[in-house]
């Protein structure tokens, strides 16, 4: 929360943004006059100074370019019930950061005030970032491997940082396609901008188009103010569209169209705005699939693959295990020294169907029960075991194979040795999540 500085010789308008910005958490305090307001900030500098313009003696204008000459720290936003476009333009020459007419809605105050403290927040973040740099976006404590996969993956990504192109990231789910997106960004000549993401599976069809590009106030029912879609967000960094494949048909047009001509409207709105992004997409979703299912747009595809990087899943780089179990045992104060060797075995030979995020909570659980002792069998989950691999030996009859039958057949079986669980199935069969689901659609339910 912030503190702020309310100056206004009215004090029935003190006194009712006192209360609103209290009940939101906020630490206020008031000045009637712009006088009293620069005695207030001269021991004290507030996060923000919400003054009114027009007052007796030191008015807004000059008080804010008084606190600009004092180079003191705090934001300002500036308020009139006198508006014209003379005042505003004169307001923001002399550094203002936003500018409100009374009278104004609650819910507008609140917004502009949030929007002006979370771009604060991004700023520290980003120089938290930067300071991050020196020790390079690609280093140990950002990514673990010991495999030859991995590193020809963080070539690739090392690679491709240093332009500007769009990148996909292609990979079951789990396998850390969000980090290399943060790595991407990191390493490129966007890092100390926005790196904002969004989960294109995660929303419903309405949801996820306000959350890309905004709306506006009354937009539609709930629509109660404006809002920052994550393109405008993201404007000068990059925007990692994760599940991209999960994208609704309608959407895709829209997502194509920004793609094209970095260019759109919010909800609600004709006025086109212009962004500078970088786009870093992730999918664990067959694309080639789904353009044949009809479920996904050729022209969107091509638009995104124009650097596409795969992620191999874990079960084929066992190499990377225990480094990983290594690494997520010590953000728990373990070292690796507390596994038991039989576990080491069961941790390595393991197919890992969830990846590497099945291997962090599988730790993570082991260290709970475990305390401060060592982690044994008894810690681990029974499903992590060497050899959970599907073998399958499909006879051939003399009337020959019905394809299909075959590959139903596969699909129970690696189904019953997952035991219900259709990641681990599709991990078994080495296909996407997606693809086995776009298979029982077709074949029923065969668990």
């Amino acid at each position: 929360m912030a503190r702020i500085l309310i100056v206004d010789d009215e004090r029935k308008v003190r006194v009712v943004l006192k209360n609103l910005l209290e009940m939101e958490g906020h630490e206020v305090r008031e000045a009637e006059d712009g006088a009293y307001a620069l005695k207030a900030v001269e021991d004290d500098a507030p996060d923000l100074v919400l003054s009114d313009i027009r007052m007796p003696g030191l008015d807004g204008i000059t008080l804010l370019k008084e606190l600009k000459a004092r180079a003191v720290p705090s934001d300002v936003i500036l308020m009139t019930a006198h508006a014209s476009a003379k005042t505003a333009v004169e307001a923001m020459r002399a550094g203002a950061h936003d500018y409100l007419i009374k009278p104004f809605e609650n819910d507008e105050v609140l917004l502009r005030i949030k929007r002006l403290l979370d771009g604060k927040s991004l700023k520290r973040e980003n120089a938290a970032l930067r300071q991050e740099l020196a020790a390079g976006p690609f280093g140990a404590d950002r990514v673990v491997f010991r495999s030859k996969a991995m590193q020809a993956v963080l070539q690739m990504a090392e690679k491709v940082a240093a332009s500007d192109a769009t990148v996909l990231l292609r990979g079951e789910s789990g396998t850390g396609k969000e980090v290399i997106a943060e790595c991407i960004h990191t390493a490129s000549q966007r890092a100390g901008a926005p790196f904002v993401q969004i989960n294109c599976g995660a929303l419903a069809e309405n949801l996820l188009e306000s959350e890309l590009f905004g709306h506006e106030k009354g937009a539609f029912t709930g629509a109660v103010a404006r809002k920052i879609g994550v393109f405008e967000a993201a404007n000068g960094g990059t925007i990692f569209l994760d599940e991209v494949g999960e994208t609704p048909p309608a959407l895709q047009v829209k997502l194509l169209r920004v793609l094209e001509s970095r260019k759109f409207s919010r909800l609600g709105s004709l006025s086109a705005i212009e962004v500078d992004v970088r786009v870093v997409a992730a999918t664990n979703r067959d694309l080639e699939e789904a353009m044949a299912e009809g479920a996904f747009r050729e022209d969107l595809f091509y638009r995104l693959d124009v650097f596409p990087i795969d992620l191999p899943p874990l079960r084929t780089r066992s190499d990377d295990v225990l480094p990983l179990a290594e690494h997520f045992l010590r953000a728990h104060g373990r070292e690796l020294s507390v596994l038991t060797a039989a576990v080491r075995d069961r941790l390595e030979g393991y197919a890992w169907p969830g990846n590497v995020r099945e291997l962090r909570n599988v730790i993570e659980r082991a260290c709970i029960l475990a305390g401060d002792g060592p982690i044994d069998g008894g810690a681990v989950p029974d499903r992590v075991r060497p050899g959970e691999r599907v073998a399958y030996e499909v006879p051939i009859p003399d009337e020959g194979l019905d394809l299909k039958e075959v590959e139903k057949g596969l699909i129970y079986q690696a189904l019953r040795k997952a035991e219900g669980n259709k990641s681990r199935a599709a991990a078994l069969l080495s296909i996407t999540r997606r693809t086995l689901y776009s298979k029982l659609d077709k074949y029923g339910d065969l668990s």
